[in-house]
């Protein structure tokens, strides 16, 4: 086993073109996994290099076992092992890149919680264990809050800095960002307020002057030099030793938590290089954000945190409600925003979400969002940069330029969507994706080479979210804010606000700035997610819409203006008053973009409403939002994580894509009339030598249990790795038992030759109550058994006879037969 992860699971720290997205070379194309799972034949099995599950502990399993064969080789009778009585280490457990058996794991922890329940009521320790048995949820869910929140605190610190560092340095000391650099400064004016003598740009330390044609081209190449810097340390780093921290995350998530398992992708390697190298990507000037990735980062911590219970550590279904948890406060520290954090979770990304874990990720959700607060990592007292409040009300005319925003969204997201799948189809079908390291560095130089010219380009992403999202006040010098100041500016100024106002030479550069802006992140925002560093989708995308709602909002703001006696504005927007919000255009716009790309409804409306602190513009944002959904589903249904899964061949069933065929079980289940007869067990009669040999000759991850092969009466079903750790310990523990010993799967043991070896019992490891459905049985109801009770296989009977079995990876390939995709394609591609 061993040699078969060392030839090919762990060849990926040499293969530069592996990542998560990108799964060649760890499984043979002729290896069945989902639930035909990896050949591990003959093998030795040796988990010992997980960090994401814990491993089967070698030494311990020696020490155990020798010791029950000293204690048998005593001159009293030879006791027979039976895994019912006896815990045998490693049953239960399961192969990397399998799924998990949902209905076992929560019987494991009803058994368990059960078995606590009664012992609780015989003592006072034991009942103090089961106190603390309860507590240990909510305390798992405060130290992955705390973890979380401070992690992203320090990235937050971090990518601020390393950013400002492209543009110059702070001499007073060079960890302080150009802000903090400027603060304690006397010498700012209020047109310059972010020029201090402390703070040099690169041009004007290198040449000594801040103008000057010289100046502007150091800082440039200067600007290069640090983009590539950056970008080459994070896709190195990566490469090196965490492949798996490259992209979003969000995919990959999304499949563990319906039950796959990718061991090290939670691990605590994937983790530091993931932080780490988030805060360089984003830093390089990338068009990426850091949002997604937090999830990731929280979803590790979480992992990692389990370990310390044991309720959480033992069973796979329990450590998924603590992911779940986890993504909420991955998105209530990406954008300080704890309920739609949770609704987040509930709505794109958790497979199974009971009530107690919805009300665990509220109480995670709020200690992360406390912790980053407590940090302040943009000292504005604010959880995001780009926080904004909204005064001036919206009027009922301005729904239609809002839905516009929302079809812009929809139209937006579907194009992005079908561009980036065929970018990343094409990186790994073409030479293009053997060379993830060059990419990285052509990708950041043209970014570097374009974005520098146009000052909003060349601003981080959340800044310039900020700066668009910004209402302009009598305080405000952004070119934004450049309308030509009226005759009385007192008396039409209402507090620090200022009605609507004819555009100045100021705005209109901005505005062509603007414009090529948005070309320029739709293009390389296309080409830039899904290369091997660590990219969110969030900024990209809410920052395409931003630029487009504040186009839109500046259009509708000078409209009003020129044209306030029009009847569509008579009656709410008389001369001097402010009517037009260009930045609400902004917001609303970044929400259409973004649930045009990932298809989220409800958390993303939540999210932007405690972005802004403003009830009254819920119904704008839930507007665009719905019409952006709308227009995109009419393009294709799936979302841009959705279509990441099925390029890389993940395992899901995806609980909102509808069933519509009319096929039935008997035309899915294996076997098919052409193919050799279905592998079985019979519950007695049997060698240890057969049943190793059908192990051997087969890759199925299981096998059903019937009376014999003439009456193919089923008696219950056998995992292939519970089979092999089981007949392994029996000859290490049990005395005599040979290739030729019978192995029984009955409840009483036939009888036996006395002369004969002793009978391997392996009740104890069968599933007596397998998933059943009859030949006839609607492949619509079938999916929907597999989706909602999260199966692995289901077995077919006929009048109690096995016929075959459906396993989720056989629903999934008839899934795409029926939508004319290649069905070998799934898990992996």
């Amino acid at each position: 086993m061993s040699q078969f992860w060392r030839s090919r699971g762990f060849k990926m720290m040499e293969n530069p073109g592996y990542c998560t997205g990108s799964f060649e070379g760890l499984h043979h194309p002729s290896d069945d996994d989902d639930d035909d799972m990896v050949d591990i034949a003959g093998a030795t099995l040796d988990f010992s290099s997980s960090d994401d599950v814990p491993p089967l502990s070698s030494g311990g399993y020696e020490e155990y076992s020798s010791s029950r064969v000293a204690g048998m080789n005593g001159d009293g009778p030879t006791k027979l092992v039976d895994p019912l009585e006896d815990t045998v280490p490693g049953l239960g457990t399961y192969e990397d890149f399998n799924t998990i058996d949902w209905v076992r794991e929560k019987s494991k922890d009803r058994d368990r919680h059960r078995e606590i329940t009664k012992k609780s009521r015989q003592s006072t320790v034991a009942l103090l264990h089961s106190i603390s048995d309860a507590f240990s949820g909510w305390l798992l869910m405060l130290l992955v809050g705390l973890m979380a929140g401070s992690l992203a605190g320090g990235i937050d610190i971090a990518a601020h800095w390393l950013t400002d560092m492209k543009d110059g340095i702070c001499l007073s000391g060079f960890w302080f960002n150009h802000e903090h650099c400027c603060w304690t400064s006397t010498e700012t004016t209020f047109q310059e307020r972010d020029r201090c003598p402390q703070w040099q740009s690169w041009g004007e330390l290198i040449t000594g002057t801040s103008q000057g044609a010289f100046a502007y081209i150091m800082g440039y190449l200067m600007y290069i030099f640090w983009a590539l810097l950056f970008s080459f340390l994070a896709v190195i780093l990566v490469r090196a030793f965490a492949p798996y921290a490259c992209g979003s995350g969000i995919p990959e998530i999304k499949t563990i938590l319906s039950g796959f398992i990718i061991r090290g992708y939670l691990g605590k390697w994937t983790l530091i290089i993931k932080t780490i190298t988030l805060v360089l990507a984003v830093s390089s000037g990338l068009s990426l954000g850091k949002e997604g990735p937090l999830v990731h980062v929280a979803c590790c911590c979480a992992n990692i945190l389990c370990h310390l219970f044991t309720k959480y550590r033992k069973n796979e279904a329990k450590r998924r409600e603590v992911l779940s948890a986890a993504a909420a406060v991955g998105v209530s520290v990406a954008f300080g925003a704890p309920i739609g954090g949770v609704l987040f979770s509930l709505e794109e990304v958790s497979y199974y979400f009971p009530l107690k874990t919805l009300w665990r990720s509220f109480f995670a959700a709020l200690v992360a969002a406390f912790t980053l607060r407590s940090i302040n990592p943009f000292g504005n007292s604010r959880l995001v940069l780009f926080y904004v409040e909204f005064h001036a009300p919206w009027h009922l005319v301005e729904l239609a330029p809002f839905i516009l925003l929302g079809i812009f969204g929809g139209l937006w997201g579907a194009l992005f969507i079908k561009a980036n799948i065929a970018w990343c189809r094409r990186r790994k079908s073409t030479r293009l994706g053997h060379y993830p390291v060059i990419e990285v560095l052509v990708v950041a130089a043209l970014t570097a080479l374009v974005a520098y010219p146009n000052s909003y380009t060349r601003m981080s992403g959340a800044e310039l979210i900020s700066e668009l999202f910004n209402d302009c006040s009598l305080l405000d010098s952004s070119q934004l804010c450049g309308y030509q100041q009226p005759a009385n500016t007192s008396g039409t100024a209402a507090g620090n606000t200022l009605g609507d106002r004819p555009a100045g030479e100021g705005l209109y550069t901005a505005l062509w700035q603007l414009a090529l802006a948005l070309i320029f992140k739709m293009m390389v925002t296309v080409i830039t997610f899904g290369m091997k560093v660590p990219s969110g989708l969030f900024i990209p995308s809410m920052a395409v819409g931003a630029i487009a709602g504040r186009l839109l909002g500046v259009g509708m703001e000078q409209l009003a203006y020129y044209n306030h006696d029009w009847f569509i504005f008579k009656g709410w927007c008389s001369p001097g008053a402010d009517c037009i919000t260009p930045g609400l255009y902004a917001m609303v716009g970044a929400a259409a973009c973004l649930g045009g790309v990932t298809r989220m409804t409800v958390s993303l409306v939540v999210i932007m409403f405690e972005l802004t602190g403003g009830l009254e513009y819920i119904v704008p944002l839930m507007a665009a939002t719905m019409t952006s959904k709308w227009v995109a589903d009419a393009f294709g249904r799936e979302g841009i994580y959705e279509a990441h899964i099925r390029l890389n061949g993940y395992p899901f069933l995806e609980p909102k894509e509808e069933f519509e065929h009319s096929s039935l079980a008997v035309d899915v289940m294996r076997p098919r009339r052409s193919d050799p007869a279905l592998a079985v067990l019979t519950q007695e009669g049997m060698t240890v030598g057969e049943v190793e040999a059908l192990v051997e000759n087969t890759h199925y991850s299981g096998f059903p249990v019937v009376v014999s092969q003439e009456s193919q009466r089923l008696v219950g079903f056998v995992l292939r790795r519970d089979l092999l750790i089981s007949i392994d310990n029996a000859r290490k523990r049990q005395e005599g038992v040979v290739t030729a010993s019978q192995v029984v799967f009955t409840e009483h043991a036939p009888p036996q030759d006395p002369d004969g070896p002793p009978l391997l019992r392996l009740r104890g490891i069968m599933d007596l109550s397998p998933f059943t459905v009859t030949d006839h049985t609607p492949m619509d109801i079938t999916v929907d058994i597999f989706r909602k009770l999260g199966l692995r296989q289901c077995l077919v009977t006929h009048n109690g006879r096995l016929l075959g079995i459906i396993t989720k990876k056989d629903i999934l390939k008839h899934m795409a037969q029926i939508a004319n995709r290649d069905p070998d394609s799934i898990l992996f591609n």
